[in-house]
């Protein structure tokens, strides 16, 4: 059980408590799925104070806007409650685990971010088998092996796609994924494809994702160092778009650069809604945490800006939590809603949008039940995979953790 969570630097990644161990949820699970509709002990609804601060607007430099809560929601978004259901976990037993890979017919790749390991987890059993190592992976704070991607053309060209950091940098490297080799065995010699991400104990960013476009996108963190958010030479406190073998992509804000965003304070989550929007997630550091729509070339504020604040030339974001009941790492588009995974606040998000807008005010699901949440996987449809962080150094691991649940959602 956990017994109350350790006061810490708001924004920042900090152990929380449980209310519900995670073996009476599993015990539970066991007479059937664990139904988690957002409900509290008491049987109300769960909806935590995510959104936006009352009577915030937009700014001038926002896409449209951007209070959490419409007056009533268009027709074509989706309810404005949702529910969760946790089916099953796919794994337990990880250590530290950060990026996740679901593999063609079904297996997974997860990352170790302190062992800078990859390994497979078999689906069905959840039998977990190391494939092999990432060399020059220096772990420490909220450095290590990151984000974790596979190629476009991965079923034939094997290759398995990393965000780490290295004693100098950070920096993004390919690995052929040789299932033939033994186990401990089966990854390549890295190819370093991006390198010179500024490194630091705190805010390493590390989130790697291709999207529709098929180019490779990153989130970064300044690392404390805050004025590289609005510096567009640095690549701190930035989104990066590249072309798989990491050069610039033509059509870029900038030619010859690979910033896509900027004044991003550390951004851990990427997701593309089904009209191909990028939304991301970021921490905030005193107030306010941040989802935000992202647009080329758009200055996202840090550090001029936390949270909406209306400024011209800053670009608010949609959704803010206080940094309590967030911190948020992962996120992933289903079933209408974009779903955002809580480190610091334990809990997993749900925000209701039609096109660009909310319908309605986020909503908490898993509140305290399974501790630090660190990723969240889309699987198509109404299924989702959430990554637990709680052998991190900032949790309070119990037997079994940390855990891939399985999630259906709506």
């Amino acid at each position: 059980m956990r017994y109350g969570s350790s006061p810490g630097q708001a924004g920042c990644e900090v152990p929380g408590a449980r209310r519900l161990s995670v073996l009476a949820a599993v015990a539970l699970a066991g007479c059937g799925a664990l139904l988690v509709a957002g409900c509290s002990p008491g049987g109300g609804p769960d909806t935590g104070r995510g959104g936006s601060p009352p009577g915030t607007a937009a700014g001038p430099g926002s896409p449209g806007p951007s209070e959490s809560g419409a007056a009533s929601p268009p027709a074509s978004g989706p309810p404005a409650k949702g529910a969760v259901t946790v089916t099953g976990e796919a794994a337990k037993g990880l250590e530290s685990p950060w990026g996740v890979a679901p593999l063609p017919g079904g297996d997974l790749l997860v990352a170790s971010r302190d062992q800078g390991t990859i390994s497979r987890v078999a689906a069905g059993s959840g039998a977990v088998t190391a494939i092999g190592e990432v060399p020059g992976v220096d772990p420490g704070g909220e450095g290590g092996l990151l984000g974790l991607a596979l190629s476009p053309d991965f079923a034939s060209d094997r290759l398995v796609y990393v965000y780490f950091t290295t004693a100098s940098d950070n920096r993004i490297a390919r690995l052929r994924y040789d299932e033939q080799r033994p186990p401990g065995q089966q990854l390549g010699a890295p190819d370093t494809v991006f390198r010179g991400i500024p490194k630091g104990l705190i805010h390493n960013g590390g989130r790697i994702a291709f999207g529709p476009d098929k180019m490779l996108y990153a989130g970064t963190g300044e690392t404390g160092v805050t004025g590289l958010a609005q510096d567009k030479k640095s690549l701190g406190g930035k989104i990066l778009r590249m072309t798989p073998d990491g050069d610039p992509v033509h059509g870029n804000p900038e030619a010859d650069s690979v910033v896509y965003s900027y004044g991003h304070r550390n951004v851990q989550g990427l997701a593309w809604d089904k009209d191909k929007r990028l939304w991301a997630a970021e921490f905030g550091q005193n107030t306010w945490d941040e989802l935000n729509l992202i647009e080329p070339g758009a200055n996202y504020g840090w550090p001029e800006a936390e949270g909406k604040a209306g400024k011209p030339g800053l670009r608010d974001p949609v959704a803010v939590w206080r940094t309590d009941e967030a911190s948020p790492s992962g996120i992933a588009w289903a079933e209408g809603s974009v779903w955002m995974a809580g480190l610091k606040g334990e809990r997993l998000w749900r925000i209701p949008l039609a096109g660009a807008e909310p319908v309605a005010e986020p909503e908490a699901f898993l509140g305290d039940k399974y501790g630090r949440l660190r990723t969240v996987v889309s699987l198509g449809g109404d299924r989702l995979l959430l990554v637990t962080s709680e052998t991190d150094g900032r949790g309070s691991p119990e037997a079994g953790d940390d855990r891939i649940l399985t999630l259906t959602v709506r």
